[in-house]
C-alpha cells in the first residue's frame, strides 16, 4: 500500500520539469564549491603552497639527474607553465561564479534592509503622529484646567456679589412684586 502511495501524484505539489529539486541541489552544491575555491585562493596559505609547488617543481627539473626531470629548463619550464595556466583559466570563472552569488545575497539583503527601513519609517511616523496628538491633548485639558479656575473665581464673586446685603428689597421672581400693606 505504501509503494501505491509513492506512485501516486502528489496534489500538494505543483508539476514541474522533471526533478528540478535535483537540479537546483546540484546548483546549490556546485555554488558552494565555487565559493569554497574563490575563499581557498584568496588566502595566504593558498599563495604559499602554491609558491612551494613551483619552487619543488623548479629545484626538481633543475638539481636531479636528467633521467628523473621531466620539464626542461632550457625551454623555460613549459609543463609549468601549462600547469598555471590551466589553474588560472579554472580560477577565474569560478571566482566569477562565487562572486555572482555574493552579489545575489547582496541584492536580497538591500532588499530586506529597504523593506525593514520602509517599516521603521512608518512606525517613526506613526509614534511622531500619536506624540502630537498626545501633546494636543495635554494642552487642551490644561487650557480647560484654566478655563474651569477661571470660571470657579468668577463665580465666587458673583456668589458673594450676590450674597451681600443690599438696600433695596428684592423681589422674589416667583411671587412676583411685595406689595405693602
Amino acid at each position: 500500500m505504501a509503494r501505491s502511495r509513492s506512485r501516486s501524484p502528489q496534489l500538494d505539489a505543483p508539476l514541474g520539469r522533471g526533478s528540478s529539486r535535483q537540479r537546483s541541489t546540484s546548483r546549490d552544491r556546485f555554488g558552494r564549491f565555487t565559493e569554497w575555491v574563490a575563499r581557498a585562493m584568496g588566502t595566504p596559505a593558498f599563495l604559499l603552497i602554491l609558491t612551494l609547488f613551483c619552487v619543488l617543481w623548479i629545484c626538481w627539473n633543475t638539481l636531479l639527474p636528467d633521467h628523473l626531470r621531466f620539464d626542461d629548463a632550457a625551454l623555460g619550464f613549459t609543463a609549468l607553465t601549462l600547469m598555471l595556466s590551466l589553474q588560472a583559466s579554472y580560477a577565474a570563472p569560478l571566482i566569477l561564479l562565487a562572486q555572482n552569488r555574493q552579489d545575489d545575497r547582496d541584492r536580497v539583503q538591500i532588499e530586506q534592509d529597504r523593506q525593514r527601513a520602509e517599516r521603521n519609517l512608518a512606525d517613526t511616523e506613526y509614534l511622531a503622529r500619536e506624540i502630537v496628538a498626545l501633546r494636543m491633548s495635554l494642552e487642551e485639558r490644561n487650557n480647560q484646567v484654566v478655563t474651569r479656575d477661571v470660571l470657579r473665581h468668577e463665580l465666587k464673586a458673583l456668589l458673594a456679589e450676590l450674597g451681600e446685603p443690599d438696600d433695596e428689597p428684592r423681589e422674589s421672581p416667583r411671587s412676583g412684586p411685595r406689595s405693602t400693606s
